[in-house]
Formats: structure tokens, C-alpha cells, sequence
């Protein structure tokens, strides 16, 4: 099992040097990998009344393709969207940047999409938030062409190629899509279209009954449930601590996951150096 990071995006600031000594520790620190989460906009609460999203306009979000452009000259740890909100993004400019992305990185780029939650950046952005999980299906398809063919045709009901394609191409040809979701619509498109998901339920019934769900979309696309990978999360907390934490990860780790990421936002921590010192006490 590789266990990696969740970035703390809402907590690091927008400071340069501090994103820079985050990942640098983390590497330091023998974590394989560090996600990071999306958000373009955040809803002004004052505008949209009775607003309960867990982010608003004050939470602090660097922009994951940029974010690892910088991060990929300056550590060698794999780079993993978790997620990025697909169907609110132009599909091939998001091809163009996943490839950029994974081959400044050298083919470390593990690229996490979902639908997302948030009508407020639907509406900004342009898309439709309505046809948000029929437009990732499509998407995917069509990035997998665009990573691995020269010249793609593609006429889907979102999305229309003609004749077109990207230079450079990634380095991985395909990029790994991840999925996220909760639903079992989300299940059943991870069974048949993902290369490995990100629960968001701990191990125990609801992720067994996940798994179901998975397992059998799979095989009915004709896929080995096996071959899709699973990212568990553990979350420091400021009652849990060390040892909650190291009791998710072997909850995990026994649940089959393939990947874990670290997260301290929430902990209530107020510097880089505080997440960082959480992170040492796990890997001693």
C-alpha cells in the first residue's frame, strides 16, 4: 500500500515558499505522493442565502494543473488530482493540461476526476450541472483518445473533435483516470470506466457494499475487478491524533486499498511546519 498526502489546500496560503517547503517535506519524509483537491470559485454565502457547502468564496484553492506544474521541478513524488471537476471544464483543453502536466513530471501524473457538488461553478464556468455525470462518460473516453491517438474524430453529444490532436503527447499513453463519487451511479461508472476510485466512506459495510457495486459493473464491461485501484484517506484530527490515525491506516490497508493519502487540514494546525511535524510522527 503507497501512502501519500493530501495537500492543505485551504490551509497552506498563497504563499509560494510555502507550497515549496510542503512538498519538499513530504518527500523528505518518504510519502509517495501528494493530492490535491479543486475548487475554480468559491460561493459568496451573502449572494446565495441558506449557502452550507463546506467551501465558500474566502477558502483557498491553487489551481491543480498550475499548482503541479510548479510542483513537478521540485520533487519526485507522484502528482494526483483527487479530483479535478471534469464536466465543468472544456475537455480538450483538459487533455492539453493533463499531458502537460505528466510530461513535465516524467509520467507521474495520476489524473482523479469527479462530477462535483457545486452549481455555483457550473454556472461560471458555462456547463450544464444537470448532465454533469453523462458528460464525464464521455470525457473520459474522449481524453483517453486524445493521450494515445495523433489525430482523433470524435462527435459525441458534448464534445465534437474533428481531425485533431495534441503535441507533445503524455508520457503515459493513457494517463491513469481515477474516479471519485458516492452514488451508485458514481460506483457503476467507476466499475466500467475507472482505473481506480477514491472512496468517501471508511472501510466497512458501505465500502464492501461499494465494492459490490464495482465489481459487478466491471465484469459486466468485460474488466478484472481486481485491476482497479483504491485510495483510502485518513484524516488527523486534533482528538484522534497519532494513534487514530495510524488505526485508519490499518483498517485500510486490510480493506485491500492499493493507495492512502494523509490528510491534516482540519487539524487545526496554523503553519506548513505543523502539518509537516503531524506527517513525521506517522512514518517513524
Amino acid at each position: 500500500m503507497r501512502i501519500g498526502v493530501v495537500m492543505p489546500q485551504t490551509e497552506i496560503g498563497s504563499d509560494p515558499a510555502a507550497v515549496r517547503t510542503y512538498v519538499e517535506g513530504v518527500e523528505s519524509l518518504g510519502y509517495a505522493h501528494v493530492a490535491v483537491y479543486d475548487h475554480v470559485l468559491g460561493a459568496d454565502p451573502s449572494v446565495h442565502q441558506g449557502w452550507r457547502g463546506p467551501y465558500d468564496i474566502d477558502t483557498t484553492f491553487h489551481e491543480p494543473f498550475v499548482t503541479f506544474g510548479f510542483v513537478a521541478a521540485l520533487c519526485d513524488l507522484e502528482l494526483v488530482t483527487s479530483i479535478v471537476i471534469l464536466p465543468q471544464r472544456q475537455t480538450a483543453l483538459v487533455a492539453k493540461q493533463a499531458a502537460e502536466v505528466d510530461l513535465l513530471s516524467g509520467g507521474r501524473f495520476r489524473f482523479g476526476v469527479g462530477v462535483g457538488w457545486n452549481p455555483v461553478e457550473y454556472e461560471a464556468l458555462g456547463e450544464d450541472f444537470s448532465t454533469r455525470g453523462r458528460r464525464e462518460e464521455e470525457q473520459i473516453d474522449l481524453l483517453r483518445r486524445l493521450w494515445t491517438e495523433r489525430s482523433v474524430t470524435f462527435e459525441g453529444e458534448f464534445d465534437r473533435v474533428t481531425g485533431a490532436g495534441l503535441a507533445p503527447m503524455p508520457v503515459q499513453q493513457p494517463i491513469p483516470i481515477w474516479l471519485g463519487g458516492s452514488s451508485d451511479a458514481a460506483y457503476r461508472r467507476i466499475g466500467r470506466l475507472g482505473d481506480g476510485w477514491f472512496p468517501q466512506v471508511v472501510p466497512g459495510e458501505r465500502l464492501e457494499a461499494a465494492l459490490s457495486t464495482i465489481a459487478e459493473a466491471a465484469e459486466g464491461a468485460g474488466r478484472d475487478p481486481g485491476s482497479i485501484g483504491m485510495e483510502g484517506r485518513v484524516s488527523w484530527t486534533a482528538d484522534g491524533g497519532l494513534e487514530r490515525a495510524r488505526d485508519h491506516l490499518g483498517r485500510w490497508e486490510s480493506a485491500g486499498a492499493s493507495h492512502v493519502s494523509i490528510n491534516t487540514m482540519g487539524a487545526g494546525f496554523a503553519s506548513v511546519d505543523q502539518h509537516l511535524d503531524a506527517l513525521a510522527q506517522i512514518v517513524q
